[in-house]
């Protein structure tokens, strides 16, 4: 078997590609990346991928048998075709399976809600491809929050419209783990899969990251109209309203589920409470 994961010069696909390439067996595995001069700490043979180049795409993919395609970021409409792209090169080239990382996500009545359809129609793309194929669900990566505590500390709170919604949130490592196990099972081909830990709230994750790092952080509930405007000044008009349908999917409980991690991996995600301990090390 020779396995690839599109996107490696990604934070997820460069993830799972470090996943694969530990995997006993030494069996090989391909990195496809829009600019692979940029991938410089993998080892392993690259290739260049396009998502709106589908002949490279076919050329890259030749001799592969298995594939992680990892979601575009175009906005939802050419996203569904460059994914089409894809499925249709691993098609023609011989790839005899797709895993997809789609998301988790309130598919209906938000302003994410788009993206989230986007993601749909790309798992029906795959399981309409005639290839064997799995699919997971990322829940909300954590590290943003991590990432973005300084600015939670200038302001001395966490506020956002998520309300007392849980979030199930996951890490880039775990769910690294997880679709590595998906592209190698293929005991859990054909199924579909929610990738993410323990749901909390953002007063708990308010108390996570006070204990960590002895912040005083509180938690403030703004309405989702407030909440898009603050996004928007600070990310602009696209990514904005984006990360407000987030939060408004978190308040109506669209990533309050217990997940599959544990049936895909054999274990349960990382603990929210090992997962901070591991940043004050």
């Amino acid at each position: 078997m020779t396995y690839a994961v599109t996107a490696v010069s990604g934070q997820l696909g460069h993830e799972i590609a470090r996943k694969l390439i530990a995997l006993p067996g030494d069996t090989p595995v391909v990195g496809l990346a829009r600019t692979p001069a940029k991938v410089t700490d993998l080892g392993i043979e690259l290739r260049p991928e396009d998502y709106d180049k589908p002949e490279q795409l076919q050329t890259s993919l030749a001799g592969v048998d298995a594939l992680v395609i990892v979601s575009g970021m175009a906005p939802p409409d050419e996203r569904i075709q460059q994914h089409r792209n894809v499925i249709d090169a691993a098609r023609a080239a011989g790839v005899r399976k797709l895993v997809y990382t789609s998301i988790i996500g309130p598919e209906e009545g938000t302003l994410f809600s788009p993206v989230v359809q986007s993601n749909r129609q790309t798992e029906a793309d795959i399981r309409a491809s005639g290839l064997d194929w799995a699919i997971g669900r990322n829940g909300i990566y954590i590290e943003p929050d991590i990432e973005y505590l300084d600015s939670y500390k200038a302001r001395g709170e966490i506020a956002n419209s998520a309300g007392s919604g849980k979030c199930g949130y996951t890490t880039r490592s775990e769910l690294a783990h997880a679709y590595a196990a998906l592209l190698v099972r293929d005991d859990l081909n054909g199924g579909t899969y929610d990738l993410n830990g323990t749901p909390i709230t953002q007063l708990e994750l308010a108390g996570y990251l006070n204990r960590t790092f002895g912040t005083d952080l509180t938690y403030r509930e703004m309405t989702p109209e407030a909440f898009v405007a603050d996004r928007s000044a600070e990310l602009g008009d696209f990514i904005g309203p984006i990360i407000g349908g987030i939060y408004e999917g978190i308040r109506k409980g669209a990533y309050d589920r217990p997940g599959h991690y544990a049936k895909i991996t054999g274990r349960p995600h990382q603990s929210w409470a090992d997962y901070f301990a591991s940043l004050r090390t």
